[in-house]
């Protein structure tokens, strides 16, 4: 029992030292840091609640040197900032895919301390389900929920397996309940819109919404899933909605085939994949159901 425990611990001790060398820590704020992940080259990923500033932002890397960092954009809906660090050069960071997490596999947390170094905690995978958007407005292609203690200044820092493989980005913004994971494949679909884009574009209908139920023998008659919809209360002229044939009082029941029963639904839709492109509406009309197609723009940016 006890040699078992040493090589656990052995095992977990050499998975910190692995990982930890990706690790750095992100003086983003005027009060402590944050941590931060060298993600590739010349880039650092960290959670986007910690970083307070756009400018005068610094990285302190696992061998003590600090370089300067340029904020490349940020995503609220996923927690997830990006930083460019000239110099930097490649990540030694080795990752792991987010669907190989189970419930009760042991996770660590790793973070860094601008003085003290590397800091590490452990803890369990607590939940695992499958992709889901959450109350900030993002999408995590995995949720990953961990029983871990996360530590000041360790939002941001990596979440990683007993091999030492990253398995995604701790934060606690994202739930009330525990911290989460973003998981590897969010972070890289959230670095690549951000380097390319500087921002997460969403899409746009230009329409009011509301949930509304759907009469029974209504849905019936058409052969509907949809116990409720969303009713059209208001269209943006020469909007999206507009231009593809939306009208006051349409109930939208599906967008391209997915369910819609509240507006986060259509929220969920509407991501960046979806600007640009139609999209196939089909909504009650006069107790008909109706087929438009509505090409989906950028939402307009908040100046």
């Amino acid at each position: 029992m006890g040699s078992a425990l040493v090589e656990i611990s052995n095992q977990l001790a050499a998975a910190a030292e692995r990982a930890g060398s990706s690790v750095v820590n992100v003086g983003g704020r005027s009060h402590g840091s944050s941590s931060g992940i060298h993600w590739r080259k010349d880039v650092v990923v960290t959670a986007n609640h910690a970083v307070k500033r756009d400018e005068d932002i610094a990285v302190t890397l696992a061998d003590g040197r600090t370089l300067k960092a340029t904020l490349v954009g940020r995503d609220g809906g996923t927690d997830v900032a990006v930083l460019k660090v000239e110099g930097l050069g490649e990540s030694p960071a080795q990752f792991s895919e987010a669907s190989a997490a189970r419930i009760g596999n042991l996770a660590l947390v790793l973070g860094r301390h601008q003085e003290n170094g590397l800091m590490a905690s452990l803890g369990a995978v607590s939940l695992v389900a499958d992709s889901r958007r959450i109350w900030a407005g993002g999408t995590l292609d995995r949720y990953i929920r961990l029983d871990v203690a996360l530590y000041p200044g360790s939002s941001g820092g990596s979440v990683v397996d007993v091999e030492g493989r990253i398995i995604g980005m701790a934060t606690a913004a994202l739930s009330r309940v525990a911290p989460l994971t973003v998981p590897v494949s969010t972070v890289n679909r959230v670095t690549a819109t951000l380097l390319e884009k500087g921002h997460i574009p969403r899409g746009y209908l230009g329409i009011g919404l509301q949930p509304v139920s759907i009469p029974a023998d209504l849905k019936n008659k058409l052969s509907l899933a949809n116990s409720d919809g969303i009713i059209v209360l208001s269209v943006e002229p020469g909007g999206p909605a507009e231009r593809g044939g939306l009208m006051i009082g349409d109930i939208l029941v599906t967008l391209e085939g997915h369910v819609l029963e509240q507006t986060d639904d259509l929220q969920v839709v509407l991501n960046a994949d979806a600007v640009g492109k139609s999209r196939t509406v089909q909504a009650i009309r006069g107790g008909k159901l109706v087929e438009l197609s509505v090409q989906i723009a950028e939402r307009p940016r908040r100046s």
